[in-house]
């Protein structure tokens, strides 16, 4: 792809500002690669509203993480006129998918949301509980933290994405 970097960069800047300005940090990174370099559908974007705060605020996968996993899928996934997949599509998928989720891991030493948390603001957060979501936003999450990870998982995405010739 030409310009990958100024690619990286939007989709960076426009999950950033999606967590922050929307929050439900799955549809933000799958959002920004829907808006910069399409392929991903309205059905899927709206599939990926209960992974957000780590599967509905319980602190699991993180959204980001996830969001980015169903971007990745979006170009390269198995469908379902393919269910059988004699070509192990699924696998391929699988080995893009783990590059994301080892870019977590390198990163954050884990890919769930409440152990990303601790380590950027002290403690997790469950922002279904009663004043939960106001702490998040008072330590941060909104304005810098859980934002700049929405930025960096979208970005990986495209490195990913490139990487593969899929842009």
């Amino acid at each position: 792809m030409e310009n990958v970097e100024q690619t990286k960069q939007l989709v960076h800047d426009l999950a950033y500002y999606y967590e922050k300005t929307y929050g439900c940090c799955s549809q933000c990174v799958l959002g920004a690669i829907k808006s910069t370099v399409g392929n991903v559908s309205d059905s899927v974007f709206k599939a990926s509203t209960g992974f957000g705060a780590g599967l509905s605020g319980a602190g699991y996968s993180c959204g980001a993480l996830t969001g980015g996993i169903m971007a990745i899928n979006s170009f390269c996934g198995r469908e379902f006129s393919n269910f059988p997949d004699p070509q192990r599509t699924r696998f391929t998928a699988f080995r893009l998918t783990r590059k994301l989720v080892d870019r977590f891991e390198k990163e954050y030493g884990s890919a769930d949301c409440r152990d990303i948390q601790t380590k950027l603001m002290g403690r997790s957060f469950d922002i279904l509980k009663e004043g939960e979501r106001d702490l998040l936003i008072a330590a941060g999450g909104h304005d810098t933290k859980c934002t700049g990870v929405c930025g960096k998982s979208a970005a990986w995405v495209i490195d990913i994405l490139n990487e593969e010739g899929l842009l």
